[in-house]
């Protein structure tokens, strides 16, 4: 994926932080609280209630038989009876670009959005929700192409056409802007308020009084803006906490060593090896011919396999590129162990759901174990080995966490940590990256994941997956079963989760709906 720039995380944090005005003095001295919600739909006070989650959705490279619309008409069944959708991230691919959230979201999902009868008048930086819908930003939020690029793959009619009726390549003349249009759709972009307006859109907007300070009013079908790229909100006495996990998914610098020298080289080889697949792969492309079913199914594979390597090349190039300079956004990770404290202090909170993009858990065949993989998974338990520390006792041998919500891996999974020596220890995790763009395979290593623990030197199991969704079968009996979840909150302290995943299945050129087997945590 070389024509893709990811920005680096300081940029991705400065640029959010320009558009969102958060050193304004107003925030200040009106006593407002830019990183939390109330979701006014008047019943946030049920103790039962139930929600979505989607993930990784954003494709628009099925022209016919779009997986993530087949989704969306299985989801309406539910907007009746469900109070929100998480979105786990990665809204629009292949690069987040404005040009294609008409295509790409608005039309997939035109029935959750005011005026969606009409969706090509809709603007992307306008959209109002009938039914909310909650996102963080994934990778190919903040992606970027170089313009020269751009401008290529506007002049690439011989790929496009080889890829007629069946696949849009999702890439237009720029990308994201460094995330600014995924800012400019969901967020409170302050910055395109004029300043003598401020104080007026605050004292509109911001009228939540909550124990951490004014904060904004999400008032479904009216006002559905978020107050930053990372948030949390309290519904029927649980915290949700939304972590923008791009910024802090760093792979360590390679140690100046023996050890470190030799893994570079190793990278650097494996680096080659997969850009001469990728060559092979594209040429490989050019033999089959679309119209045919059999070298369609072949041309599926083929795209597969090629977004596996792009993937894979960009994650080894962080691991080359960290340095000491390489930014972790410390700021954002010490709000969610504050944040966190705060809610094991706070009496009426009976459950802890966080959700963002990056999985630390996953036995994805690509992802299992990426350096950004690895780095959340350092982070998240940095985290929250401090909050076990200050809580102590409170959490009477509770998890930190009643569940974490991920994407990022293309499947539906669900894992369950043991012992890790963390206390990101018996923790519930599912990722849910598996609704509407290719989806990948589960790792021939199977689903057990293990780690050399660095006092003894013993290899120990820390994590064990015991639900796998994904790409299954070769050739025309593959089956492809995109996913999204309900998950029914009961009463309780602490309370049940029940978890039903549901799945549109494509397989011999046919769409099959089913729901899977419901599990309760």
């Amino acid at each position: 994926m070389k024509f893709v720039s990811d920005p680096p995380s300081a940029v991705k944090i400065e640029k959010m932080k320009t558009r969102l005005r958060s050193q304004h003095p107003l925030l200040r001295s009106k006593g407002i609280d830019r990183t939390r919600f109330e979701l006014d739909d008047g019943k946030s006070g049920d103790r039962e209630f139930s929600f979505l989650v989607i993930g990784d959705s954003g494709s628009g490279r099925h022209i016919k038989n779009n997986p993530q619309r087949q989704l969306a008409k299985q989801m309406l069944q539910h907007q009746d009876n469900c109070r929100f959708i998480l979105h786990t991230g990665d809204v629009i691919y292949l690069v987040g670009s404005s040009e294609y959230y008409t295509q790409n979201f608005i039309e997939p999902y035109r029935e959750f959005i005011m005026g969606g009868e009409h969706p090509h008048r809709i603007p992307y930086n306008k959209m109002v929700f009938k039914l909310p819908i909650l996102p963080v930003p994934g990778n190919h939020d903040y992606y970027d192409i170089h313009l020269l690029y751009g401008a290529l793959a506007q002049a690439a009619q011989p790929l496009r056409h080889l890829l007629r009726g069946h696949f849009n390549l999702d890439v237009g003349w720029h990308g994201s802007e460094q995330g600014k249009a995924y800012a400019r759709a969901f967020l409170d972009y302050l910055k395109d308020i004029p300043e003598f307006q401020l104080g007026a859109h605050f004292d509109r907007y911001y009228t939540a009084q909550t124990d951490t300070g004014r904060c904004l009013r999400y008032q479904p079908r009216k006002f559905t803006r978020l107050p930053n790229r990372y948030y949390t909100f309290r519904y029927g006495g649980i915290d949700f906490f939304a972590l923008d996990s791009n910024t802090f998914n760093e792979p360590p610098p390679l140690p100046d060593t023996k050890e470190g020298h030799q893994y570079r080289r190793w990278l650097e080889k494996r680096r080659d090896e997969l850009e001469r697949q990728e060559v092979e792969l594209t040429e490989r492309s050019k033999e089959f011919n679309p119209d045919n079913p059999h070298h369609a199914e072949q041309l599926d594979e083929l795209e597969t396999k090629l977004e596996q390597l792009e993937e894979m090349q960009l994650d080894i190039e962080k691991q080359l590129q960290s340095d000491e300079n390489t930014v972790t956004d410390i700021e954002q990770l010490d709000w969610f162990k504050q944040r966190l404290i705060h809610s094991w202090n706070t009496p009426e909170v009976r459950g802890r759901i966080v959700y963002f993009h990056h999985p630390p858990y996953v036995t994805e065949a690509t992802k299992w174990d990426q350096g950004q993989t690895l780095a959340i998974r350092r982070q998240l338990r940095w985290v929250l080995d401090q909050v076990a520390q200050e809580v102590g006792d409170q959490t009477q041998g509770r998890p930190l966490l009643d569940l974490v919500l991920t994407g990022h891996a293309h499947c539906l999974e669900y894992l369950q940590t043991g012992d890790t020596g963390h206390a990101d220890s018996h923790i519930h995790w599912i990722v849910c990256g598996g609704s509407g763009y290719s989806l990948r395979r589960q790792r021939e290593e199977g689903p057990d994941l293990k780690e050399i623990f660095p006092e003894s030197e013993e290899e120990r199991l820390v994590a064990r997956s015991k639900l796998f969704v994904g790409r299954k079968g070769r050739g025309f009996d593959k089956q492809r079963p995109y996913s999204f979840l309900r998950v029914d909150v009961l009463d309780g302290s602490p309370p049940k989760l029940r978890i039903q995943p549901l799945i549109s299945e494509r397989t011999h050129h046919k769409w099959h709906d089913r729901q899977g087997e419901a599990f309760v945590i």
